[in-house]
């Protein structure tokens, strides 16, 4: 099924809007991360941890959950498909598992805040920041909005075989 013109916009302008809210709010939580680990000051380590688990639950989360629903929706809605192309199914198979990462690292991130409201001094510079995931994940989106962007060329095994069976007559 190929969406209508109108419906495709539509919907790719939701999945975009997510889509680069993910990455903004991933340069926020990676800048609250320096902020834990560079910062001398107790309240600005614990406000950036504070912070972090907010920005991660309420608003990273979710926009990862409906970049990935909306970006499937899209897929499954264009000639493009979900298996067609190595772009898309890269795409769809790295923003899964930056998806799934951030999920599995959220309670952590739990963790460390709620530790952070309690711990003093020493203890509290030895929490450090949350530099890796962030790191990695800004570097994940990345690819996957190049890939988006420029769509490099290239069938999967699926795809060819689809494309053989519509240009042959029936």
């Amino acid at each position: 099924m190929v969406m209508n013109p109108g419906l495709r916009k539509f919907t790719l302008s939701i999945h975009l809007t997510f889509s680069v809210g993910w990455i903004g709010a991933v340069f926020v939580y990676l800048a609250l991360g320096v902020a834990a680990v560079t910062s001398p000051e107790v309240q600005t380590v614990r406000a950036a941890w504070t912070a972090m688990e907010l920005i991660g639950w309420y608003v990273i989360v979710p926009m990862a959950v409906a970049s990935w629903l909306t970006g499937i929706v899209i897929a499954l809605g264009t000639k493009w498909g979900l298996f067609r192309y190595y772009w898309v199914l890269i795409s769809f198979l790295l923003t899964t598992l930056a998806t799934i990462i951030l999920i599995l690292h959220m309670p952590d991130v739990s963790v460390m805040a709620a530790t952070a409201q309690v711990v003093e001094g020493a203890a509290l510079q030895a929490l450090g920041g949350d530099l890796l995931h962030p790191g990695l994940g800004v570097m994940v989106l990345l690819v996957v909005q190049i890939l988006n962007l420029y769509k490099p060329q290239g069938l999967t095994r699926y795809g060819w075989r689809k494309q053989q069976e519509h240009r042959s007559p029936q």
